[in-house]
């Protein structure tokens, strides 16, 4: 008597492997940029606070699946490249534009009183 056949497995193909993967963080990061950026006008520091908290969650990402961008807080699924990539240049374009406020004088260093 002959075993029966184990059922085939189902090739998991890259597309696929992309598909599963969460770009929750993207319009946060995108907002943090835009906020930060506003929020220089008023005070440099603020702007590179907020390219160091992206630049963090960058490496965070790149590690865990723990995501300060998310409003769940732990994702379920692991972050996409592209969003680590834009989350990475949240913080460049942050601390560029703190760095063009500064040289340019378009913000205090501390917010006035």
């Amino acid at each position: 008597m002959a075993s029966p056949r184990p059922p085939p497995r189902r090739r998991v193909r890259p597309a696929d492997l992309e598909s599963r993967r969460s770009n929750a963080a993207i319009p946060v990061a995108v907002t943090v940029v835009l906020l930060g950026l506003y929020l220089g006008t008023y005070s440099v520091l603020v702007t590179g606070l907020l390219g160091l908290i992206l630049l963090v969650s960058a490496g965070s990402l790149l590690s865990t699946r723990l995501n300060p961008l998310s409003p769940t807080f732990y994702l379920t699924r692991k972050p996409s490249f592209l969003a680590i990539g834009i989350v990475f240049l949240g913080a460049l374009v942050l601390f560029g534009g703190a760095y063009f406020l500064w040289t340019q004088h378009g913000g205090p260093l501390f917010p006035a009183v």
